[in-house]
């Protein structure tokens, strides 16, 4: 059965990668100087990047096996398991010919 919460996550990860967003990626590790790194980046350079300003920092981890709950799109009315209605997102795309 696919795990349809990793899958939520790793949707939500390539939408903020479309809209311009720095998105980070891998298994989170500590080093042997205590410097934290996600993948191959370092976290602490990476946040210091963007000293100064307002940041939302949005942590998911694709181990979480809790169930996804089913919404209602409010445009088109079908029910969906995703970050937001696939066939509205669809739709959407085919009319700005993406």
């Amino acid at each position: 059965m696919v795990n349809r919460r990793r899958t939520a996550i790793l949707r939500l990860a390539t939408h903020a990668r479309e809209t311009g967003l720095d998105v980070a990626t891998g298994v989170l590790q500590q080093d042997e100087g205590g410097r934290w790194q996600l993948g191959s980046r370092d976290l602490l350079d990476w946040i210091g990047e963007h000293e100064g300003e307002e940041l939302v920092l949005v942590v998911g981890s694709l181990a979480d096996d809790r169930p996804v709950d089913v919404r209602t799109c409010g445009t088109c009315g079908r029910d969906y398991q995703d970050v937001e209605c696939p066939t509205c997102r669809g739709n959407r795309m085919r009319l700005r010919g993406y």
